[in-house]
């Protein structure tokens, strides 16, 4: 029996859709349903690693984290990784096909089309429900033509829709309904609902609102959901980091460097709900204080974030802090910052063959065509524990060379369940300077317990025992998962969901 579907699309870009489709699917999960995410085509640089080392969009990692599944790349078949203004890496079904301009990815699309609806057809095979999300809004006129991720996916699956519209940018009721005026009359009447999303205060001045849209386009609205700040879900989008004060007092004080490219924040969402860690993004104009560890974050374009780097004088302000002794760590791409040279021979980032790097590590990195994508085991090499596991990710195009300046930081034991043993990253001699190809490092309890102490060591503070688990990605899912429920007219969902377009 083929799946049932129900589709979340949005007034825009950021309203909600990927944390409404995450409740969604855990509500459905406790009722007892076999239930999957899905998302057509996503644009996004903070991505995820199957086990099986195929690419997805974090977003729909959390949906099926939600739904209690194991993340296939089927639920996110299309991920587009924007490399520059002009040109993105394109992704398909976890694996890199070339990077595009936006009038060559137009000319692919019928032949991606095809792919996402076998992907869909697999999902709608083996689960009950479907929680479709759309791409930014169903209404960019200019967009409709080739559309592979809003109304089109919606007619494939027969899905009903959802509108959803947040209320905390203003001017809701507007948006909602130019978004539906602005809809063909076939994708109008897919249609079914409307949730307001982000509201904050009393929702009896809300309602005859509520009352006039409904009665404007004739379609119920089906909840309105609180404003949250004291849920922990991963974000997929950059853009949330400029939407949020991660900076609290602490004794620990750590900036990471907004890149504009940057990918894979995520890295540090444990480490910046450590107690006494003062943890911001700093970039964009912003001055780069003087921390007790700069962390340069991954990129999708390790050389233009470099170049970025030394024009907006945070190459030197990194170099001289290295100077007086203060710890200074790169990830992945940031890793790479931190060597002596960056070549790319093959032109896969920039025109720009090469550049040279930060020189605060006796390493020389070189771009290469193939991409690297395994869920790794990992055990450390130098400072921390060596008996202790790490599990984390790799994603990067880049061979490193080490000089005799460093040391290898880790050794990876397993690359995508295989047996392996090759050395990564890379430190210095006064172990205060080192890097890693591996992401979410400090995701592993141990080894953010020792890194903080390592400050601690330094500032001459005392050590920790231990660190506690900061995120409970279970308890997140279920706080979620209530918040909305008992906000949603779930009957009226259900009741969606069994008519379909009927």
């Amino acid at each position: 029996m083929s799946a049932k579907p129900i589709m979340i699309q949005g007034t825009g870009s950021g309203v909600g859709k990927s944390i409404l489709v995450a409740a969604l699917c855990r509500i459905f999960k406790r009722d007892g349903w076999r239930v999957a995410p899905f998302k057509a085509q996503n644009m996004a640089l903070n991505s995820y690693v199957t086990a099986k080392g195929k690419e997805m969009g974090r977003a729909q990692v959390v949906q099926a984290e939600a739904a209690k599944l194991e993340p296939e790349v089927e639920m996110n078949p299309i991920l587009i990784k924007p490399s520059s203004d002009t040109k993105a890496q394109v992704i398909v079904l976890g694996k890199p096909i070339g990077n595009f301009g936006a009038m060559q990815y137009h000319q692919f699309k019928p032949r991606f089309l095809k792919i996402v609806e076998k992907s869909y057809q697999k999902l709608a095979r083996n689960f009950d429900i479907i929680v479709i999300e759309g791409a930014g809004s169903p209404a960019e006129i200019n967009l409709r033509e080739g559309d592979i991720v809003n109304m089109r996916i919606a007619q494939m699956a027969k899905s009903p829709v959802i509108l959803v519209g947040d209320i905390d940018k203003g001017g809701v009721f507007a948006w909602i309904w130019g978004t539906v005026d602005l809809l063909s009359p076939e994708d109008r009447k897919r249609v079914k609902g409307i949730i307001i999303n982000k509201f904050r205060g009393d929702k009896d001045i809300l309602s005859p609102g509520l009352e006039f849209l409904e009665k404007k386009i004739n379609c119920p609205v089906l909840g309105v959901i609180p404003y949250f700040k004291d849920i922990k879900i991963q974000e997929e989008d950059s853009l949330s980091i400029e939407d949020k004060n991660f900076s609290k007092k602490g004794k620990i004080k750590i900036e990471v460097i907004y890149l504009p490219h940057i990918s894979n924040f995520t890295d540090f969402d444990y480490l910046k709900e450590e107690r006494e860690v003062s943890l911001k993004f700093t970039g964009r104009g912003e001055s780069l204080d003087n921390p007790d560890v700069v962390i340069i974050p991954g990129s999708k374009n390790t050389i233009g974030d470099l170049f970025y780097l030394k024009e907006k004088g945070y190459a030197k302000k990194i170099v001289n802090l290295a100077k007086k002794g203060k710890i200074v760590v790169g990830i992945c791409g940031g890793f790479q910052m931190l060597g002596k040279k960056i070549e790319d021979p093959y032109y896969v980032e920039t025109h720009k063959g090469k550049i040279k790097g930060l020189n605060l590590l006796d390493i020389s990195t070189t771009i290469e065509k193939r991409k690297v994508t395994h869920q790794v085991k990992a055990t450390p090499l130098k400072v921390f524990n060596p008996h202790q596991v790490l599990t984390g990710y790799e994603i990067h195009m880049g061979r490193t060379i080490l000089g005799e300046g460093v040391s290898p930081l880790f050794k990876i034991t397993r690359r995508s369940q295989q047996k392996v043993e090759i050395l990564d990253g890379a430190i210095n001699k006064e172990e205060s300077i080192f890097g890693t190809y591996i992401h979410g490092i400090f995701d592993n309890d141990e080894f953010r317990t020792e890194f903080i102490n390592l400050i601690r060591k330094r500032k001459g503070l005392p050590l920790l025992k231990n660190t506690n688990r900061c995120i409970n990605r279970e308890q997140e899912y279920e706080k979620l998962a209530n918040l909305v429920e008992s906000n949603l007219n779930k009957d009226l969902i259900y009741k969606i969901l069994r008519k379909g377009l009927g």
